[in-house]
């Protein structure tokens, strides 16, 4: 059964898109830690991130950094973390949040809430960024 990823990356639920390439694909988390927080994740569904052959990680890692430059050019923040946890959901996936602390990255914090239309915003501000 595809995972949730992978249903919103066929376009079976809605997502606010950041970037996508023949092989990852980025979109902000509707859950975010602060404004900007994006999911990037591979289109080929696997579980474990390091289960990823090694071209598919380190395009992976890249694919994330041209993100994370778009994301710091929009979001006012002293850097982007990365966070790579990997047991909520069985497709591996990077946490890129947008930082100004270490406890800006600190999973146990609540969660934002925005507006349908905050979080489009936000999504075509850093989209129109992203340079792949």
């Amino acid at each position: 059964m595809a995972t949730i990823f992978t249903k919103i990356i066929n376009g079976e639920i809605p997502c606010y898109k950041i970037a996508e390439d023949e092989n990852y694909f980025a979109f902000l988390d509707i859950n975010p830690l602060k404004a900007g927080h994006t999911l990037v994740v591979p289109k080929k569904e696997t579980d474990y991130i390091f289960d990823l052959d090694d071209d598919r990680l380190a395009g992976m890692i890249l694919f994330s950094k041209k993100v994370a430059a778009a994301i710091k050019s929009v979001i006012p923040c002293n850097r982007i973390g990365v966070a790579i946890l990997g047991l909520e959901i069985p497709h591996a996936h990077i946490h890129l949040v947008p930082m100004d602390s270490m406890d800006d990255v600190n999973f146990k914090n609540p969660k934002l809430k925005f507006s349908p239309e905050e979080f489009k915003e936000i999504a075509a501000k850093i989209s129109r960024k992203v340079i792949l």
